[in-house]
């Protein structure tokens, strides 16, 4: 027998499949998705176990070495999975392998001097061995140096200890180690260790802790352990990051006409196991949710798992509470603001079958159940589901994949759907179910649009309208609640100086700096550079230097001065950079503790207070001038979704939006919700301009420190594009990227648009193998964007 193995290095020319022979005593513990240790020229190192195979090699093999664990870390779907995705996403298999994996089960090489005679050595450095091992970098020179002869004589050899990143978490504890209580008893004479052993007897098995929070004693429980009447063991400890929290049991609700006929059509689907894609396009409020959780319900008692996709962490506290409320224990919740370590246990929960319903963010759809029987992509719209780094995957198209292979339904939600998803609907490759009316039977929200350049000329330079100024008043002096969004962070845009207009820039990128008050520093949000403010014009030494454009730092700065009143809690990422910060801030603001909630984006979706009845847009125009062809498409949907914060329970829910523009489409049918309208005019362009759903598109963007090197491969990679594609496909560029370097690399981009193109993958395959090899010569970097998201 020999193993075909995915070794753990993530470059292009290994990136293949390793033959190794299979050692006897491992020959009926290995199994397909193991975690092995193997030989790697003059390395070890760790690898997977793709296949196995129950014969000859027609030459000699190295032996795996040996297993890091008994129970395989991926099963037959995702190592499937990985090898279509290799094909279809241009991507390294272990780097496909990385992402499905929890980052704790990489592996972690040591350098050790390993003992391989003990009874040779002094009794001087034998100690310094723990089961004839010790890692190099623990000892002293001197240590190094007295042990140099026996590494001449073979004694001690150099190895590599590989173990994974994060242990299983362990307390300590004790369990009862008497067969017959009552001699055992007869033979104590402290009360209290008799009461202790009883107790242990009756439970089986105690951790130290909770004996202590008992009131027994270390010395008591030490005196049983002497006797031998109790056994001190390891246990295993999960890492579960809701363990103090209380969830108020919750049931199913009454569904309306709407949800019950939805939740019928996906039932059936459930019922009869076929794998068909279902398009919920509720407005906001509409209660989608609530079809989701009988839904999942029913997964649930057919003995199968369900699996939950939102698209924020700033998204999963409120889902989290209704998902717990509703399973219990059954939810496991996968999201990037978990600790390593608990991202681990929620992940070995799964693998185990102790969950059967996991909540969470773009990767959660890896989670490694065995019998999914319902998938669920919420705010299916959503950009963030596409992993902008490589690889890069769009997490519907994995949901899809997975759909088929288990043979179960696929439900994407969203009161805004995405042009493509729409577009399928309605040529009936997505089944449409639509949900018009909101579950409380209130009315959506009345929207206010205010022309900003009517209160310019009206003598008003303040960021608040009069409209929304004195709303904002009259929420305050109510106790009810607003929310203000604005999509972007910091003090202020960028520092402009008014003598001769210099604006301060990132010397690494072609992009101003933004001011950050708090740290009173100027930040690129691209590479990360800091500097200090400047007190004059580092051009012409004027003081007149100004913070122009504002952010959501600075706003809160104007509220207080602006409002009597007010109590603001700031959402952005530099508030909720801290693990656990955005459930801090939303609880804060759901005890009322504040009557102001300010952020960007992250607040616009999901969010469910029955007390917000004011949401404020303090400028529309942010998303609107972006060059990309979805910025129409994402500020209908921003403005949507965030006027869907307002108005969810008895109080009545009003919306106002600032913009300069009016009078632009999507501002308007936002303002009237009209989904169906923007969809028809928004088509209309995308068909003039050839762009998605009528096209497909790829993004090649390429960078190097050198202009002429760019501009140089440029020409190579729109040639080769040119040999492989039909007349019918259209091939942009090369041109310079919106931001034209970024941490001093110079960027330029090739787009293709095409409808289907048979020779394409073929192209890009060889494409990223020969820039692989460019990027090892030379830095000339390839990154390849099917489907993309952001051409920026």
């Amino acid at each position: 027998m020999y193993a075909k193995v995915v070794v753990d290095v993530n470059a292009k020319r290994v990136d293949k499949l390793f033959d190794y022979a299979v050692p006897e005593q491992l020959t009926d513990i290995l199994t397909v998705g193991m975690r092995v240790v193997v030989p790697f020229g003059p390395r070890k190192i760790q690898g997977y176990i793709i296949e196995l195979v129950d014969e000859m090699h027609d030459k000699p093999l190295k032996s795996i070495l040996h297993i890091q664990d008994m129970t395989p870390e991926l099963n037959r779907e995702l190592i499937q999975l990985s090898e279509w995705m290799q094909q279809t996403h241009i991507a390294k298999r272990i780097a496909v392998l990385d992402i499905m994996l929890p980052r704790a089960v990489k592996g972690k090489y040591h350098k050790v001097y390993r003992l391989e005679e003990p009874e040779s050595i002094s009794d001087e450095l034998y100690p310094m061995f723990s089961q004839n091992i010790v890692r190099i970098n623990t000892l002293s020179a001197d240590d190094i140096k007295a042990l140099q002869p026996y590494i001449k004589d073979g004694i001690v050899t150099e190895d590599v200890e590989v173990k994974q990143q994060q242990k299983v978490k362990t307390v300590k504890a004790v369990e009862c180690n008497v067969s017959n209580l009552d001699d055992a008893l007869d033979s104590l004479r402290s009360d209290k260790q008799k009461s202790c052993l009883m107790m242990i007897y009756d439970e089986g098995m105690l951790t130290l802790k909770a004996l202590k929070e008992q009131g027994y004693s270390s010395a008591v429980v030490n005196g049983l352990v002497a006797k031998n009447m109790l056994k001190k063991i390891d246990i295993e400890d999960n890492r579960d990051p809701y363990r103090h929290r209380d969830f108020v049991q919750d049931s199913k609700k009454i569904l309306r006409d709407e949800q019950q006929t939805a939740y019928t059509a996906i039932r059936q689907a459930i019922d009869e196991e076929t794998h068909e894609v279902f398009l919920l396009h509720g407005i906001t409020g509409s209660g989608k949710t609530e079809v989701y959780l009988q839904t999942i319900a029913d997964v649930l008692d057919k003995g199968q798992s369900a699996l939950m996709l939102v698209p924020e962490i700033a998204l999963t506290p409120q889902m989290v509470e209704r998902f717990k409320a509703r399973f219990g224990d059954l939810v496991a919740v996968m999201h990037s603001g978990l600790s390593m370590g608990e991202r681990y246990d929620e992940w070995r929960k799964i693998r185990k079958g102790e969950a059967k319903v996991c909540v969470g963010a773009r990767s959660s759809v890896f989670a490694p159940f065995d019998n999914l029987g319902l998938i669920i992509i919420d705010e299916e719209h959503e950009a963030s589901y596409k992993q902008e780094d490589y690889p890069r995957y769009h997490a519907r198209d994995i949901a899809l994949w997975r759909g088929d292979y288990h043979h179960c339904p696929v439900i994407l939600g969203s009161a805004t759907p995405s042009l493509e998803s729409y577009a399928r609907a309605e040529k009936g490759v997505y089944r449409l179910l639509t949900l018009t009316k909101r579950a409380n039977q209130f009315p959506v929200p009345s929207v206010n649009v205010v022309n900003m350049r009517d209160e310019l000329a009206a003598g008003n330079r303040s960021m608040f309208s009069e409209v929304l100024a004195s709303a904002i008043n009259d929420r305050i002096q109510k106790g009810e609640q607003i929310v203000l969004f604005l999509n972007r962070r910091g003090h202020a845009q960028f520092l402009l100086c008014r003598d001769c207009g210099h604006v301060p820039n990132c010397p690494n990128c072609d992009i101003s700096l933004t001011y950050h008050k708090a740290t009173d520093e100027l930040k690129c949000h691209y590479c990360g550079h800091k500097e200090h403010k400047p007190l004059t014009c580092p051009n012409c030494d004027s003081e007149h230097i100004r913070e122009m454009g504002i952010g959501t730092q600075k706003v809160e700065e104007l509220i207080y001065q602006h409002f009597e009143g007010a109590k603001v809690i700031r959402m952005d990422n530099d508030t909720t950079s801290r693990k656990g910060a955005h459930e801090q801030l939303l609880e804060k603001f759901k005890n009322q503790e504040a009557n102001i909630l300010l952020g960007t984006q992250m607040i616009a979706k999901g969010l469910d207070f029955p007390n917000i009845t004011l949401v404020g847009v303090l400028n529309a125009d942010t998303m609107l001038n972006l060059p990309d062809f979805r910025s129409s498409e994402r500020t209908f949907q921003l403005l949507t979704q965030v006027s869907g914060r307002a108005g969810r329970a008895d109080k009545e829910g009003h919306v106002i939006i600032q913009t300069y523009n009016p009078e632009h489409y999507a501002i308007q049918y936002a303002k009237n919700n009209d989904f169906l309208g923007f969809y028809r005019e928004e088509m209309s362009y995308r068909k003039i301009g050839k762009y998605p759903p009528y096209y497909y598109l790829i993004n090649l963007t390429f960078s190097h420190t050198d202009m002429k090197e760019v501009l140089l491969e440029s020409k190579h990679i729109h040639q080769t594009l040119l040999n492989h594609l039909s007349p019918s496909s259209y091939v942009l560029g090369p041109a310079p990227c919106a931001i034209a370097r970024i941490n001093n690399q110079y960027r330029f981009q090739i787009i293709i648009k095409f409808k289907s193109e048979p020779e394409l993958l073929k192209a890009l395959t060889y494409l990223d193998d020969y820039y692989y090899d460019q990027f090892v010569k030379n830095k000339f970097s390839l990154s390849i964007d099917i489907n993309p998201q952001m051409l920026m």
